[in-house]
């Protein structure tokens, strides 16, 4: 929080909560929304593998995977079972549909300055 020299104005500041951010992306997910999806990542956002194998890097990259993927599955939605925040980490275990098959998924979303900065699939 900020007050300026005359005391007239307040200015308050606070990071965008990792709970917020997941759903953020969640929804862009869901909705197919490219840009929505997009939105809470960081640019230079590191995908994983569990427990450390780097399946690509930056947001470039992520919209060329996605948008596709989006265009193409009219089915796609991934419904969340279960969500565990903890300090700067958001662990979502989810039930995902594609092109009419079922699996659950364990997505490990990493939040630094305000963006998701890395995830790990399971």
């Amino acid at each position: 929080m900020a007050v300026n020299n005359s005391g007239t104005k307040i200015a308050i500041v606070a990071e965008v909560s990792p709970r917020y951010l997941a759903q953020e992306q969640l929804d862009g997910y869901n909705n197919r929304d490219i840009e929505a999806f997009l939105k809470p990542y960081a640019k230079n956002v590191k995908v994983y593998n569990f427990p450390n194998e780097l399946r690509y890097e930056g947001i470039e990259k992520m919209r060329e995977r996605y948008t596709g993927f989006f265009k193409n599955t009219p089915d796609l939605h991934c419904k969340l079972l279960n969500r565990i925040v903890f300090e700067n980490k958001v662990i979502d275990h989810e039930l995902v549909t594609v092109n009419g098959n079922q699996f659950k998924a364990v997505a490990v979303y990493t939040i630094k300055n305000g963006k998701i900065s890395s995830v790990t699939f399971m």
